[in-house]
């Protein structure tokens, strides 16, 4: 699926970074094509252009993340646990360190704060962390809305955010863990640089 994937998109396989996700906030600037995924990591950034940036959830939330005008592109995966350890703000620093400076980024499909379900203790623990997160679900128990978490985190570090996604647990044709019994697929997020970019920075 994902030499398709990266036919599909008109890139050779080695150009599609993969990580393998630890929930983390760890983040890895990459500079070349890999055969392999990104070991013990939960954000890629980079300033190559057709290197493609790659993340997979099935509830967690993705955020890809560009400044265009400085040729800088990231890819996080912000779970729960990624998310309180501070793995948006990591990238942000990374990216900024490459000459971000107009950083917008994009929220894909993960698990809503009307589905996510968690004890009252972890969902004020995260609160805490992470304000904007603490929900109630659509049957009044205590929840986690992460999509409104990490928007907030990128809105408070001026990163202009827009959410895309819709509900994993709620849509059929999207992957779940919670829903699938952790016997789901996985959505993959992808970000690149396209050759317009090098061109429009080396000028």
């Amino acid at each position: 699926n994902r030499k398709r994937l990266a036919a599909a998109i008109g890139l050779p396989s080695n150009r599609v970074v993969w990580m393998n996700q630890v929930h983390s906030a760890r983040v890895v600037t990459v500079t070349e094509p890999r055969t392999r995924p990104v070991d013990d990591t939960d954000a890629l950034v980079t300033a190559i252009p057709r290197l493609a940036l790659a993340v997979i959830t099935a509830d967690c939330v993705p955020v890809l993340l560009a400044d265009r005008g400085a040729g800088v592109i990231g890819a996080a995966h912000a779970g729960r646990v990624g998310l309180a350890a501070g793995v948006l703000q990591a990238t942000v620093q990374a990216m900024r360190a490459k000459g971000a400076t107009q950083l917008e980024a994009w929220i894909g499909p993960h698990i809503c704060g009307h589905c996510y379900e968690v004890p009252e203790q972890l969902a004020d623990q995260v609160a805490a962390q992470v304000p904007g997160t603490r929900s109630i679900t659509s049957w009044g128990t205590p929840g986690l809305d992460l999509g409104a978490g990490a928007r907030g985190v990128l809105e408070r570090l001026g990163v202009r955010a827009t959410d895309v996604g819709r509900c994993t647990l709620e849509n059929p044709d999207l992957h779940s863990h919670r829903r699938d019994a952790g016997a789901s697929g996985r959505q993959a997020g992808i970000i690149w640089l396209s050759d317009a970019c090098r061109t429009k920075n080396a000028g």
